[in-house]
Parts: C-alpha cells; structure tokens; sequence
C-alpha cells in the first residue's frame, strides 16, 4: 500500500487525525442516547448524519484511488457510524421526519454518490480520476465546513451556547490542524486546503463559547434581582393590610403596574379614590 512511502512525520500526523476523528465520529452518541431513551428524536435534524456519511463516502472513494490506508480506515469507520446513526433516526423519527431522512438518502447518498462513482470510474482512470474526485472532496468539504455558519448566527443571536457543543467543535478544530500538516507534507492540497477553513470555523466556534457561555446565568441573575423588589414591596403591602385590615392599601397607578407581574393568582391589588380630609 501506498502508506509505506509515506513520511514519517506525514504518517504521525495522519495517525493522529485517524484518532481524532474517531472521537468526532463518536461525538453525537449522547444525542442518540437520549434518542433511545425517550424513543423521540426531540427535535434534532437528520441533516447533519446524511452529509456526514456522503463526506466519508467521498473520502473512502478519494483514499481507495490513492491507495492511502490511513484515508481509507477512518473514512471506512466513519461510514458505518454514520450508517448506524442515520438509520436509529429513522427508527425514532416522526413520519414526516423519516420520509424527509430517506428522500436526503436517496437523493444525495444514492443517487448523489453514483453518479459520482459512475462518471468518475467510467471516464477516467489513473491520474485523473484522483484528480476529479479530489476536486469534488474538497468542495463538499467546504460545504461541511461552511454549513455550522447558520449555527454561528443563532448563537450571536440568542446568546446563548445551548445548539453549539464544545467538545464537538473542539474535536473539529484538532482534526482540521492534523488533517492540514498530513495533507501539507504529503502535497495533497485536496486535504489541506478545507482543513484551513475547518480551523478558522473551529477557532471561531470557540471564540463565541467562550464569549456567550456564561451569558443565560447572568440573565437569570438579572431577573432575580429584579423581582426582588418587587417582592419586598408586596410583603409591606400584605403586613399593612394585616396590620389595619379595617384600611385598605391605596396604591398609585404606576407602582399598581409595577407590582401587577409579582402578584399571585389568588392575590389582588386594591386600588381605592384617596378622601379628602376637612379640618
């Protein structure tokens, strides 16, 4: 196989991303998890499972042309994760879920991937089939890489990290470094090039994590300490009352309005005309 003529330095790095992506390819199992346990898919999408299995069956393709075992074993992983993940969402999806899931399968992992295999094993040999296939790697890689953008916008705009795990974009920004230097020291820009998107996406990621993390547990702070007053001020209205249950508060307008949202359901808020008092 060709991995003999490999580097060592190439092959080191190549081992390493053969590692990481195990532990990405592996990332999603608490999802699926929590899948089995409720027996509903709770909302996830299948979208990312399908793109991820068509990306391993590219790049199994693009590492058997080659002849480079190190492709060829993770990506050959990866297809039956990927599988396994696409079909246990078939098996908990709603109806409508699971007739989109299989319309995506057969359009982009069937019909999709033969016509890549068709054209590209019937028109060309050698050379240049590794040529055409590496081209149609790397753009469906920088469409894999571009895609977390609409979750990048969510975070922005909800502030909050709750649709953006950490460990998985961790996994992605260390297998997007050693996929560089392996693709780099072998000249393999078809590898290299998305690489460097893949770690400017993956820094970015964790940017917004480290900047929004911490965000929803100052707005519940926030809230506490705005409702604390609001307490206070119906507790001295309650003792009042209790005090001189023959005087009924009377409250203005505008601090009625203010304390309106802190009240009970079984509490009300009396608002009397004010007497005028003649000497």
């Amino acid at each position: 196989m060709a991995t003999h003529h490999v580097p060592t330095v190439a092959f080191a790095f190549g081992l390493l991303g053969n590692i990481v992506s195990f532990m990405t390819f592996l990332a999603p199992l608490p999802t699926f998890y929590g899948i089995y346990k409720t027996k509903k898919t709770q909302g996830f999408q299948s979208i990312p499972y399908v793109v991820s299995l068509l990306s391993a069956m590219l790049l199994l393709y693009y590492g058997l042309v080659k002849k480079d075992t190190l492709l060829i074993t993770i990506n050959g992983i990866g297809c039956v994760i990927e599988t396994a993940y696409v079909a246990a969402y078939l098996i908990y999806a709603s109806k409508n879920d699971r007739v989109l899931t299989l319309k995506l399968f057969l359009i982009m992992n069937v019909l999709g991937y033969g016509v890549v295999l068709s054209t590209t094993f019937f028109l060309s040999k050698g050379a240049k089939r590794a040529w055409i296939i590496g081209w149609i790697c790397m753009t469906f890689s920088l469409g894999v890489f571009v895609a977390p953008l609409c979750i990048l916008k969510k975070v922005i705009k909800t502030r909050s990290v709750e649709f953006m795990p950490i460990t998985l974009s961790i996994f992605l920004t260390l297998g997007a470094i050693v996929w560089f230097f392996y693709g780099f020291l072998l000249k393999d820009f078809f590898i290299a090039v998305p690489n460097v998107l893949g770690f400017v996406l993956g820094v970015i990621q964790m940017v917004l994590y480290a900047t929004y993390k911490n965000a929803n547990t100052v707005e519940v702070e926030r809230n506490s300490q705005q409702q604390e007053p609001r307490e206070e001020i119906i507790d001295v209205m309650k003792l009042s009352a209790a005090a001189c249950p023959e005087n009924k508060p009377v409250l203005p307008t505008q601090l009625k309005a203010v304390l309106k949202d802190g009240v009970g359901e079984d509490e009300q808020i009396v608002e009397m005309p004010s007497e005028t008092i003649k000497a």
